[in-house]
């Protein structure tokens, strides 16, 4: 049996080490950002341990996502019949005297246990990218076959129909990506896909007259006739995008007194204070950091050896993506207000520490490609 240095050095070397550092370098940044929104009282939402608690929160991601890494994807996936019923428990709670709703925000997506709060949901999209991913594999090439993809299709419907229940429809939409993503990169038939694009119109009909409260319904309106509600429902976007022209091409800097505040500036909407801080040119470099972790994200679903991992990593890519488009829409003012945060930069402990678990999933995925790599023990 070799060294555990020995061991522990071929491991670190098989790193996906770009990925690691990008989501680093967003996950630093918000630190900071943090810490200068409550240094400069941008915020009364922002306390003045908030960056301390989102650097611990770092800390404790970055070696969960070295240690998940570090673990073989099968074997946690195997174990499934432990923290999926966790997962779905604490997102029950949400349903009891447990659960609230952050002030301004229309779903009680959160669980008080006491001495601390969390958001279920956040726990639940790893849960359930193991779970699905598992099943996908155990289904093989009988994808395709009417009954199998619809038990797929029952077994996605039950973490998106919970947080829809919330009033979350931001998480919703994230599992729909989800389950969309892993199922076209397991091979999925095109044909299923474009009878589902051909029901759409039913769908959206159907969401916006039974699901969608009044005030959703408006969110929409109010962005295909701008200028109507400048005083309410357009009123945070239209700062966000004032708070995006006032850095201008290089931004305010840390001690800038001509901010523009922003609600929910240290969550939601906290490309607007990227704006402001770095300027136009700081915005798009954050913007090409979020593409090139997609790309690597995808480049290693390519690496890896099976469909589980494969549709593993496609599913981290999945969450990212449709929350970097939601997040920034809803800041530029092309989508509704939803309530949801940017990751590795929004304030959130739950949200950073879910987010680098899953970077972990795609990492376990990457190194272990080769079908006779172990990192603690020698392979038979």
């Amino acid at each position: 049996m070799k060294g555990i240095p020995e061991r522990l050095g071929k491991f670190v070397g098989r790193l996906d080490h770009l990925l690691i550092w990008l989501v680093n370098l967003c996950a630093a940044s918000s630190v900071l950002m943090l810490y200068t929104i409550w240094e400069n009282h941008l915020s009364e939402k922002v306390a003045s341990n908030d960056w301390l608690v989102q650097l611990i929160s770092m800390s404790l991601g970055l070696l969960g996502c070295l240690v998940v890494s570090a673990i073989d994807y099968h074997k946690l996936a195997k174990f499934w019949f432990l923290y999926a019923p966790v997962a779905l428990g604490l997102v029950a709670l949400t349903f009891t005297s447990l659960g609230y709703g952050r002030e301004g925000a229309d779903d009680v997506a959160w669980v008080d246990l006491g001495f601390v709060q969390i958001q279920p949901s956040e726990i639940l999209k790893i849960a359930f990218l193991l779970t699905f991913s598992l099943h996908i594999s155990k289904t093989g090439d009988k994808l395709n076959k009417p009954l199998h993809l619809l038990l797929l299709l029952l077994h996605g419907a039950i973490p998106a129909g919970i947080v829809a229940l919330q009033g979350d429809y931001g998480t919703a939409i994230v599992f729909a990506a989800m389950i969309l993503f892993m199922l076209f990169s397991a091979g999925l038939s095109i044909w299923y896909l474009l009878g589902g694009l051909a029901m759409l119109p039913v769908a959206g009909w159907a969401m916006w007259t039974f699901v969608f409260s009044d005030v959703h319904r408006e969110r929409i309106l109010v962005l295909l006739n701008p200028g109507t509600d400048p005083l309410g429902l357009e009123y945070q976007q239209d700062l966000g995008l004032r708070a995006l022209r006032a850095g201008g091409l290089f931004g305010l800097g840390f001690d800038a007194e001509a901010y523009v505040k922003v609600p929910e500036m240290h969550n939601d909407f906290i490309f607007a204070y990227i704006g402001q801080l770095f300027g136009f040119i700081g915005a798009v470099l954050v913007l090409l950091i979020m593409a090139v972790i997609c790309l690597r994200i995808f480049a290693d679903s390519r690496a890896a050896k099976d469909t589980m991992g494969k549709t593993i990593c496609m599913g981290v890519l999945a969450i990212l993506f449709t929350h970097y488009i939601m997040n920034i829409g809803m800041v530029l003012k092309v989508l509704p207000v939803i309530g949801i945060p940017l990751p590795f930069f929004s304030a959130g402990g739950t949200a950073m520490l879910s987010m680098y678990l899953c970077i972990g999933l795609v990492i376990s995925a990457y190194t272990h490609n080769i079908k006779k790599y172990r990192v603690f023990y020698d392979a038979e």
